[in-house]
């Protein structure tokens, strides 16, 4: 097969015509013509377009389209509940990916359900590590990382001494959230007051899609005082900016991905920064492993260390607090700070 594909190729270039990917068989992808990678990605009900976590995954997975030539499916949670998940997980299993990816701990129980029914499946499953089984892995991030340099952002910002937060939904992970950024913004003005707004709580998961929600909480804040406003709520963020926006002065900070990239035009310029949440690396990364015969359940964890977490420079107004962050980012990454998750 290799020498079949190397001549393949060799025709292509004598004859003047370049190879596309399409001229040369997925086969190749493995370097062995062994197998079709399909991967199976599962978002959850917010999909592609939330312009944060679901997008982030998505474009992990364009990469390994474009770089590894993998196949894939995409489908979205129908039902905001676990059989709704469940049966996305079971459709791309039966459907032949391999493997399947799930966007978001609320996959959790239906992971733990199908990945018994199809032990074949590799299954991978983003901000969960509750499950373990042999063919689970867990995608890990250290957002507190991310957020302790996004909260040091604010607290330079800030000129009111006063700075906001507001969660999707009050679960320890959004937690990890709150507590690097105001760990990030008490170290460089320990007087800062950090005030703090979920938008929903367990069982009620909508503070994830609520940007009317995520829109009145934002304007409390700033009525009370703040004038930087963190959101991490996914879809929510987007009510959050709109309140922003509308405060001549105030600024807001993105989650996940670069919002300053997604935001609309007349929100853009009040995007100071976002906490880069690098699920792409993530989704990517997972492929990559699985194309090279990682095929084991665990835990992996993606931190400041393997670019990770980070935070977004594309609005030129952060970029003169670059000194202080990049110092804040050294500090966390040689050990001499600890940042807290809880």
């Amino acid at each position: 097969m290799r020498q079949r594909i190397v001549a393949a190729l060799l025709v292509a270039a004598l004859s003047g015509c370049a190879a596309t990917p399409a001229a040369v068989s997925s086969d190749a992808l493995t370097g062995l013509g062994a197998e079709v990678i399909h991967v199976g990605v599962a978002y959850d009900t917010a999909g592609r377009g939330d312009k944060s976590f679901n997008d982030a995954a998505g474009a992990g997975l364009d990469r390994a389209r474009k770089e590894l030539l993998v196949e894939a499916t995409e489908v979205t949670a129908a039902a905001e509940n676990d059989e709704g998940r469940a049966a996305s997980l079971r459709q791309l299993a039966a459907g032949g990916s391999n493997p399947v990816i799930a966007v978001g701990f609320l996959y959790a129980a239906a992971i733990g359900t199908v990945a018994q029914e199809f032990p074949d499946t590799l299954f991978a499953i983003i901000d969960d590590a509750s499950v373990t089984a042999d063919n689970v892995v867990s995608l890990l991030f250290a957002e507190e990382q991310g957020s302790f340099l996004v909260g040091a952002a604010a607290a330079l910002a800030s000129r009111t001494g006063r700075v906001g937060f507001v969660g999707g939904v009050d679960v320890p992970l959004i937690r990890k959230f709150e507590a690097g950024y105001t760990a990030g913004a008490r170290s460089v003005d320990g007087d800062i007051r950090v005030d703090v707004r979920y938008l929903s709580r367990p069982p009620d998961f909508s503070g994830f899609g609520a940007p009317d929600k995520g829109r009145a909480a934002a304007a409390r804040l700033l009525a009370d005082g703040a004038d930087v406003v963190y959101a991490a709520a996914g879809g929510s963020g987007a009510g959050a900016f709109e309140a922003v926006a509308a405060v001549p002065g105030a600024w807001a900070i993105g989650v996940d991905s670069d919002q300053y990239l997604s935001a609309p035009e007349a929100v853009r310029p009040r995007v100071l920064t976002s906490m880069l949440k690098r699920v792409d690396n993530g989704v990517f990364q997972e492929i990559q492993a699985y194309i090279k015969g990682d095929r084991k359940g665990g835990v992996k964890r993606y931190d400041l260390k393997v670019d990770g977490v980070g935070y977004a420079t594309s609005n030129p107004a952060v970029r003169k607090y670059r000194p202080q962050l990049e110092q804040a980012r050294y500090r966390i990454l040689s050990g001499a700070v600890r940042v807290p998750s809880s």
